[in-house]
């Protein structure tokens, strides 16, 4: 008997939501209205809600087009509602309301919206991961940081903060990708976050093959210049480190394969005259005297020029 009872109650509640006339939500979609111009967004927010729930199976004209436009509303107090958030430092408010608004604005086909509210969320975690970064706390920082580059990877000054932190808690390649991800991005607009990545992945695969280096893994070294070449052909630094690592190994019949692609990739002169020379000292090891001549002789700056000048001497006797 008692179930009979909540069926009837609950039959009785959906007619009497089913009733709900068209005049009372146009009345409850002119509050919303009303509120967002007095941009009171919460009060707005739960009329346009209620419009829509209340006429999502209408066929009143007047109600329809009140439904339509309630949904182009709706982000927008989310979104505003969590930047007033954001603004007091409330940082889970302004979270939860900003992946609503994104979340409204992809369910209703406005993608605009969407990445309107995602850009200002990926700001969000970006003020929030700035906290534990400036405090040194890099894995709260990953852990902040990862969800605005989710929400937007075009925000470089986080996306640099993210692979910063990822290099100081030695996860080398996931730095390594989101520097790339930087680099693949349009040149012109984005060229001093482009210099940026590019000078990080200098240092830390610098730190990294030294490390390497250190442990005596120069196949670990070789697979790592592998990964940036596939990433990046035109590698300079990959060819160079893979080139210094054969030679480590005495490997020479390696470096004399990939040498001079290796110096062809440099990009200035000190770069490419370190290549030569490992590429001309590989040619003396395999007793390959002209080549290795021709090979030294291109080695005209940095620090490779005196060795380099004592080799040819030896070689010219």
């Amino acid at each position: 008997m008692k179930k009979v009872v909540l069926m009837a109650v609950a039959l009785l509640s959906f007619a009497m939501v089913s009733a709900q006339s068209a005049g009372e939500i146009v009345a409850k979609y002119n509050e919303g209205a009303a509120a967002l111009q007095a941009k009171d967004w919460t009060k707005a927010l739960a009329n346009f809600e209620s419009v829509v729930k209340g006429g999502a199976d209408s066929e009143d004209s007047n109600v329809v087009n009140c439904v339509a436009t309630a949904k182009k509303y709706i982000p927008t107090c989310y979104q505003r509602i969590g930047t007033a958030a954001a603004g007091r430092k409330d940082f889970a408010t302004a979270i939860e309301n900003l992946t609503k608004a994104a979340e409204k604005a992809e369910l209703w086909g406005d993608m605009q919206g969407k990445a309107k509210s995602n850009m200002i969320l990926a700001k969000v975690y970006q003020v929030q991961g700035g906290e534990a970064f400036n405090a040194e706390d890099y894995i709260t920082a990953v852990a902040v940081f990862e969800k605005g580059y989710a929400a937007n990877p075009r925000n470089t000054d986080m996306a640099l903060n993210l692979a910063e932190s990822y290099f100081k808690l030695g996860e080398y390649q996931k730095g390594m990708d989101v520097c790339n991800n930087i680099c693949g991005m349009n040149a012109t607009k984005y060229a001093d976050a482009i210099a940026s990545a590019r000078e990080k992945m200098s240092m830390y695969t610098n730190n990294e093959v030294a490390r390497l280096q250190q442990a005596g893994d120069n196949d670990g070294i070789i697979a790592m210049a592998e990964v940036m070449l596939s990433t990046d052909p035109t590698s300079a630094l990959a060819e160079k480190i893979r080139i210094q690592a054969y030679n480590n190994k005495k490997d020479y019949d390696k470096v004399i394969e990939l040498g001079e692609t290796a110096a062809l990739a440099q990009t200035d002169d000190e770069n490419k005259s370190d290549v030569y020379f490992i590429l001309g000292a590989a040619y003396n090891a395999k007793e390959m005297k002209p080549q290795a001549i021709v090979n030294l002789e291109k080695v005209v700056a940095g620090s490779s020029v005196e060795p380099a000048k004592a080799a040819l001497a030896e070689l010219k006797k």
